[in-house]
């Protein structure tokens, strides 16, 4: 994955979305060769020189302030995700510890263990799975039954059947999620070279991996709900939650899932707990 390329697509594809009505310029009609605003308009909203845009475009940011970055961000719209990320891939990567591959904490390991009543997983920067409970089993699937290769997020979403059989309509939401989040980790974690051949990976086993990734979406994995479809106890609505855990090098955070108390959804949990309905 080239560095000044993934800058230079995701300034393109950020300035390809704005027209010039929509930030107050007036379009005198014409055939308009790029999509979007010019680099010269954009120029102009941000208040820097052309020259100086278009070497931020092509990927020469070191001397790029933090101002500029924030001027060019207010031009394109950017939300807060988006400015952030825009921070840091404009930058050089600082040194990523290398996560030890399935080492969990022991306190998170009580931790997890804990929730009786809430499917939880360990997740690490790469989308890897690397804890579960009893309860995230009967929900989601065993998971010690996946090559420890391909127990990512990534790949339940986009290569295995029975997990979009699970989401049904609400797959591409959750896919699309999935993909911005992981543009989120790649900003976060620059320099880590498991998370960018994960990344290289998956746009090479899945295409609808490889499309999502390259219309470019950086959005936080925040609250969330899942209507799922479970072959046991049939709809289930689940609200997501993800803790981010202190910065351990195994684990990036803690995923954890609930339903609305006295519901339907609550019932069929309790069923799947083993637990009196």
């Amino acid at each position: 994955m080239d560095e000044r390329a993934e800058l230079r697509e995701f300034l393109k594809s950020r300035r390809a979305r704005l027209r010039p009505e929509d930030v107050g310029m007036l379009d005198y009609g014409g055939m308009r060769r790029v999509a979007g605003l010019r680099r010269e308009e954009l120029a102009r909203l941000a208040g820097v020189s052309v020259a100086h845009y278009t070497r931020l475009e092509q990927g020469k940011a070191d001397s790029v302030s933090d101002e500029i970055l924030d001027a060019v961000g207010a031009a394109l719209r950017l939300d807060g995700d988006e400015l952030a990320y825009l921070h840091r891939i404009a930058r050089r990567p600082s040194p990523c510890a290398a996560p030890e591959s399935g080492v969990v904490p022991q306190s998170v390991e009580y931790l997890l263990r804990s929730f009786v009543m809430t499917p939880a997983l360990i997740v690490g920067r790469h989308t890897q799975i690397v804890g579960w409970n009893r309860l995230a089993v009967k929900v989601f699937g065993d998971f010690s039954a996946l090559p420890e290769s391909r127990r990512t997020l990534s790949h339940l979403l986009f290569t295995e059947g029975y997990f979009r059989e699970l989401y049904r309509g609400g797959w591409e939401g959750a896919a699309r999620e999935h993909v911005g989040h992981l543009r989120v980790l790649l900003g976060r974690y620059r320099g880590d070279a498991g998370l960018v051949a994960h990344i290289d990976h998956m746009r090479e086993l899945s295409a609808e991996f490889a499309r999502l990734w390259a219309e470019q979406p950086v959005a936080r994995v925040r609250s969330r709900v899942y209507v799922l479809h479970h072959p046991v106890v049939g709809e289930l609505t689940l609200h997501g939650e993800l803790v981010k855990l202190p910065e351990e090098p195994s684990c990036y955070g803690l995923d954890l899932f609930a339903a609305e108390p006295g519901s339907v959804s609550e019932e069929a949990l309790r069923k799947l707990a083993g637990w009196p309905v």
